[in-house]
């Protein structure tokens, strides 16, 4: 009998109440003082406000524009590292991390009102069709580029476009009369990470990495081989600067300097359940004694490396304490291209020291963490640092390591100082250094087509005393020779802008091995490695 009623009864019991809700619907829709609010559960205030807004503010609104101002305002509730990317700067993030983007290839200046061509690359699309260096920019797709006043990013945006597309380039060489007009077939071109690596001396070489991106590994895989080639025994490795990037392209490296088995960092997190990342057996550089130079700009992937190195007892790290940003981010990416990063775990070190340095409600004082460290005389005195106890690590070769955010160094090297003046700062705020030194090799740039390193260039340069010249073109353009500090700068200016004169004729293969005259931190890592 019941089961006779239940036959009939509960269809019809379903079709009144699929009946009602149309009618409420209905009603709810027409009835312009309808309450939403209580028909929305009470963690979904977000959607209820915004559908609110959309549907009886005053003025029409984008929904899209409410949503975008909105997510960064959620986001900066929690860690300084959790981040809303738009859509439209997705591109350029994707590029900086992929290694590469889609353009013409050459890099030029834009200090002048015209777009001069530093370098080209090497098998790249413009150095196909005959491009050099020293050329200007004067046309681009038939639009007048030249003397315009144009922003450089403008310029960019113009010369960048999908590979395979075409753009046509009208370009000023000097002693040829009319416009060379090329057109120049778009391409994938390489966006490189590690901006050097060459030999100090017979024994010892050095390799420095920008960032760690998607092709890192490769670059520092090709570099090593290169120097291995050439007597590498010793390595410094120089992270200064680098504020991270890919956490695979900072263990592969570390995984080069391991015996198999080691621990390299670990993640984990409210939901994320611990995660170790271990040393393989393909490691190549086991026998390199190993220096990692670091400083307070180090970051994230930067940390992982140092960290694993000084708590493996594998190698020295010399520098400053570094940044402290030891947070994990897992990217949800949105229909229209734009991004969350979300922090969901935080990065330790084999010994179980957290790298994240502490930060509170107020991100205005973890964004000034560097200024206070400053202001404390962190950059300059190692004493000035202190830690507590509970924070101290031991690692298997008994060395004393301290966590509580960054990480600290084996030697510290006090910001450097020596040659700093006024007259310094003014050649360097005012652009007269960096302007003499293009300028310069932009007249001769035939003259050095036969300067293939560094030492050769420093060697000219020092043989005419270039100094003198550019203390004159520095005087005609608002730093006189009477400025406080001329000459107690004078080797400090005189080195920066023969590494910049170098870097103009063979790029960074010619700065790197100049400015090392006046790298302290650099020339300590050296004499280590000489005197131990």
């Amino acid at each position: 009998m019941n089961k006779k009623l239940n036959k009939i009864y509960l269809p019809i019991f379903f079709a009144i109440v699929l009946v009602s809700g149309i009618f409420l619907g209905k009603a709810l829709n027409n009835n312009p003082h309808t309450n939403y609010a209580h028909l929305y559960r009470a963690n979904n205030k977000l959607g209820v406000i915004i559908d609110y807004i959309e549907t009886r503010y005053v003025d029409t609104i984008s929904r899209s524009t409410l949503e975008e101002s909105a997510i960064p305002a959620i986001l900066k509730e929690l860690d300084p590292h959790s981040v809303y990317i738009p859509a439209e700067d997705m591109k350029a993030v994707d590029e900086d991390m992929r290694g590469n983007f889609e353009g013409i290839g050459v890099v030029f200046n834009h200090q002048t009102d015209t777009a001069i061509i530093i370098s080209v690359i090497t098998g790249g699309p413009s150095d196909k069709v005959g491009v050099l260096a020293g050329d200007r920019i004067i046309m681009v797709n038939d639009s007048l580029i030249a003397g315009q006043n144009m922003p450089s990013d403008n310029v960019v945006a113009m010369l960048k476009g999908e590979k395979g597309t075409k753009v046509k380039v009208s370009l000023e060489r000097k002693n040829v009369p009319n416009l060379i007009d090329v057109e120049i077939i778009r391409d994938k071109i390489p966006l490189y990470s590690v901006d050097v690596s060459y030999m100090i001396d017979d024994e010892i070489g050095f390799i420095k990495i920008n960032r760690f991106s998607g092709t890192t590994f490769k670059e520092f895989i090709e570099g090593v081989e290169k120097l291995q080639d050439q007597g590498l025994k010793k390595l410094i490795l120089d992270l200064r600067g680098n504020t991270g990037g890919y956490m695979v392209a900072a263990t592969n490296i570390v995984d080069q300097f391991l015996e198999a088995g080691k621990m390299i960092v670990y993640t984990q997190g409210k939901s994320s359940p611990k995660q170790d990342i271990y040393s393989t057996s393909r490691g190549v550089c086991k026998d390199v004694e190993l220096i990692v130079l670091q400083d307070e700009f180090s970051a994230s992937a930067s940390e992982i490396l140092s960290g694993a190195m000084q708590d493996n007892d594998r190698g020295t790290i010399i520098g400053r304490r570094s940044f402290g940003k030891g947070l994990v981010q897992e990217p949800y990416q949105f229909s229209d291209g734009s991004v969350i990063r979300l922090t969901i775990a935080r990065y330790y070190t084999p010994t179980g020291r957290s790298i994240q340095k502490p930060y509170s409600d107020n991100k205005e004082d973890y964004y000034d963490d560097l200024n206070e460290r400053y202001r404390h005389g962190e950059f300059l005195e190692a004493d000035s640092i202190h830690f507590a106890d509970s924070l101290k690590y031991v690692t298997p070769g008994g060395n004393i390591v301290y966590g509580g955010g960054g990480i600290m160094p084996d030697i510290f090297v006090p910001l450097d100082t020596t040659g700093y003046s006024k007259y310094y700062a003014e050649t360097v705020s005012k652009g007269v250094l960096y302007n003499f030194a293009f300028k310069y090799v932009d007249e001769k740039r035939n003259f050095f087509t036969d300067y293939k390193d560094a030492v050769s260039i420093n060697d000219y340069l020092e043989s005419i005393n270039i100094f003198d010249q550019f203390a004159d073109f520095a005087e005609q353009n608002g730093v006189s020779k009477t400025t406080n500090g001329f000459n107690h700068s004078r080797h400090l200016v005189n080195t920066r802008l023969k590494a910049n004169i170098a870097r103009n004729i063979i790029d960074n293969n010619g700065f790197y091995p100049i400015i090392k005259d006046v790298d302290a931190t650099l020339k300590i890592a050296i004499s280590y490695f000489k005197e131990n």
